[in-house]
């Protein structure tokens, strides 16, 4: 089969992604592709073709039966994204019941509290411009993620710039960034084991046992607290800037938000997913046999990504799918995946995006794109769909 070459234009497929999955779509569901960063995978670009994938079991999420021969594990992959069931279920189960949707509620009046005193200070700015994405779109989502870890501590910067190499790397050296994560993540946890219980996530996961006394072993611990405060916070800092962005490039479908927020912020926030969410392309599975999507047999242990962005803009699911409504009929997407995978923080990022785009608009009722027609400088990679920084005033 021909390989579909998208390092060719990478430039312009990672600023606009959306007329290559369109054409990609119209050949069918799924193609073999070389990305940008050079290696072939099979891409599936269907709504329905996606979401199927996402709970098939024979897709798996586990490679390691797949690695080379003398690899080195680090101890950030002992994390739930990077196994299956039976061992998927056991880490979720155990992480699941520390992140209850009682506790994601009790957040609400900190998430508000933080939003509030950010846009305090990037509104104090005397020439009335911010970075939307340094001023509040990554110091939210970050601070909320690690208070509810537990490391209020964190030096955000330094953890901000290792994760983003980590997902979206802009050199080889994205390893090296998860390798200092981990180490760091290896210090605090030791650090918490010596000191009083604490009310804190990352403790409960600890302390934390099954009904037949199983608990997360040390790397387990890592690879949890890796997954929690880098999906925690890049996946809630591009649904703002993505979100605020789209707004502000449609300004009727703003004018309507600004005079309904009770009515249309829910719909505002799923259409943001829908139309430019976060996660452009599910992380790596791999066929454990033979699997036939649409007329295509992809062979069995072939690596495979899912277009996720693609499945938002598919017109067999989503009528008019190129356009951003924020009145559109709910109608499910897969912004947060699908199966067993399915976003553990869903319902937090939703909760952020709420209340940090929300307030944003009632407090700086004229803001606008610093320059419309300055060039975005996006995220590399397919991983994250976002940009860098994003210029805006008031």
């Amino acid at each position: 089969m021909p390989v579909v070459d998208l390092s060719e234009h990478a430039e312009e497929f990672n600023a606009d992604p959306h007329p290559t999955y369109a054409a990609l779509r119209a050949a069918g569901p799924a193609h073999l592709v070389r990305t940008p960063a050079g290696g072939d995978v099979w891409l599936i670009v269907g709504h329905e073709e996606a979401r199927a994938a996402l709970a098939d079991p024979r897709l798996v999420k586990d490679w390691r039966p797949l690695a080379e021969e003398g690899y080195v594990e680090l101890p950030v992959s002992s994390n739930m994204l990077e196994t299956d069931p039976p061992q998927h279920t056991r880490l979720r189960g155990l992480v699941a019941r520390e992140f209850t949707p009682r506790r994601v509620e009790a957040l609400r009046p900190r998430v508000q509290e933080v939003t509030d005193a950010l846009l305090d200070t990037m509104l104090a700015a005397p020439d009335r411009t911010a970075d939307l994405v340094d001023s509040l779109a990554f110091p939210l989502p970050m601070t909320v993620i690690s208070e509810l870890v537990g490391v209020p501590d964190l030096d955000r910067e330094a953890f901000r710039v290792l994760s983003n190499q980590a997902v979206a790397p802009l050199t080889d050296d994205g390893g090296e960034a998860v390798r200092e994560i981990g180490a760091y993540l290896a210090r605090l946890i030791e650090a918490k084991r010596a000191a009083s219980p604490a009310d804190d996530l990352l403790s409960a996961l600890i302390r934390a046992r099954d009904e037949d006394g199983d608990r997360l072993s040390h790397d387990e611990l890592i690879g949890m607290a890796f997954l929690l405060l880098v999906a925690g916070h890049e996946t809630t800092v591009n649904l703002i800037s993505n979100g605020v962005r789209a707004l502000l490039d449609h300004p009727e479908q703003l004018a309507a938000l600004r005079a309904n927020f009770d009515g249309l912020i829910d719909g505002a926030v799923e259409e943001m997913l829908r139309y430019e969410g976060p996660v452009e392309t599910a992380t790596y599975r791999f066929t454990r046999e033979a699997v036939r999507i649409g007329d295509v047999l992809v062979p069995a242990g072939a690596p495979v990504l899912i277009a996720l962005a693609s499945a938002g803009r598919d017109p067999r699911r989503h009528s008019d799918p190129d356009r951003f409504d924020i009145r559109r009929t709910p109608q499910s997407h897969l912004a947060f995946g699908h199966g067993i995978h399915f976003c553990l923080g869903a319902p937090l990022a939703r909760m952020e995006g709420r209340i940090a785009i929300r307030t944003l608009l009632e407090r700086a009722p004229d803001l606008q794109l610093a320059d419309e027609k300055a060039e975005l400088d996006w995220l590399p990679g397919m991983l994250i769909r976002g940009v860098r920084h994003l210029p805006v005033r008031w």
